[in-house]
């Protein structure tokens, strides 16, 4: 029987991959998932708890947040700053980024930027919720206060991005650029142990993931696609099966495992759909790409994209190679 690998000791073992590292983003990580378990413990309480429901007030999106949306934006943002690896934090919760002012996040290297609870209008009725997190190497000088420029980065400059799922277990899935990673925790001891090493989306699948209630709102190209994936076809292993959670986290983490598409496309009403580029886009894109898939705005890669604002949408694209080329043809054939 393998012995078991702990996400810390993995960690640690891998920072080798990296010459000029000193130990700081090995750290950053392991401050990931101690907020992740946290989270997670007042996840599994929903219901028991007075944590369901809205908090009373919007986020920078117009959207309602949820008590559990406060929650987790308030732990990861404390356990950024009082783990003194990154000198400054953007949360989609937040309009502005969070320069935090202590001497110790000054010398940081990095910054993060996070979706804290993805998928949280799912929450009151029991479906996979999940983190987000993108890490980037800071642009302003250390020792100085973060710059927005920290922070408006294309994804291609990440460093490591990843996503706990709080679902049936509860995973955390990362990358640093060299391959994909995942890992269970086990709740009786409290530890993430490495369950799915080395993680490869199909380079085809037989899964898409997009709100047809919109799809007339889409582009000619989206709606042929669509059409494309339900019509019959033997040789193409066709019709597909459309699966579609309404929390990104998980629609993305069912495809990387099974093979299969997630579309968030724009439509007339909303021309640059809805996920914000540095909270979800990017790291997704991150991961899907070093496990062998691609992530496409509709007639490029995500992570070409250079953001002028913090909280800037895309339309996305994401998941298996085949399908994402499928879904880029059409839209550059129909428009």
């Amino acid at each position: 029987m393998a012995a078991l690998v702990t996400l810390s000791e993995f960690i640690m073992e891998r920072q080798s991959d990296f010459p000029y590292a000193s130990g700081d983003l090995s750290r950053l990580l392991s401050d990931i998932g101690i907020a992740g378990k946290i989270i997670n413990h007042k996840v599994n309480k929903a219901g028991l708890q007075d944590i369901l429901g809205a908090a009373g007030k919007t986020n920078v999106q117009g959207e309602t947040q949820m008590k559990l949306d406060v929650f987790a934006d308030d732990t990861l943002l404390n356990a950024m700053q009082w783990g003194g690896q990154v000198a400054g934090a953007g949360s989609e919760e937040n309009e502005k980024y969070f320069a935090f002012d202590h001497e110790h996040c000054k010398k940081a290297k990095y910054v993060i930027l996070f979706d804290p609870l993805d998928g949280s209008s799912n929450i009151d009725v029991n479906v996979s919720i999940g983190t987000i997190f993108s890490i980037f190497r800071r642009k302003s000088s250390i020792g100085d206060m973060a710059t927005v420029n920290d922070f408006l980065q294309t994804g291609d400059e990440q460093v490591a991005a990843g996503y706990i799922i709080y679902g049936s277990s509860t995973m955390l899935v990362y990358t640093t650029g060299r391959g994909v990673n995942g890992f269970t925790l086990q709740p009786s001891i409290g530890e993430f142990f490495l369950s799915h090493p080395n993680m490869r989306i199909p380079e085809d699948g037989s899964i898409f993931s997009v709100n047809e209630g919109h799809i007339n709102a889409c582009s000619p190209g989206v709606q042929a696609y669509v059409s494309w994936c339900k019509a019959s076809d033997k040789k193409t292993n066709r019709p597909y099966s459309a699966r579609y959670i309404g929390s990104l986290v998980a629609d993305f983490h069912r495809n990387l495992i099974k093979g299969g598409i997630y579309m968030y496309p724009g439509s007339s009403k909303s021309p640059e759909g809805k996920l914000r580029i540095q909270y979800e886009c990017n790291p997704l894109a991150f991961i899907v790409e070093q496990a062998g898939g691609k992530a496409s705005h509709g007639n490029g890669r995500i992570m070409e994209i250079k953001p002028t604002d913090l909280h800037q949408r895309s339309p996305l694209f994401i998941g298996s190679l085949k399908m994402v080329n499928k879904v880029e043809e059409l839209i550059r054939t129909l428009g």
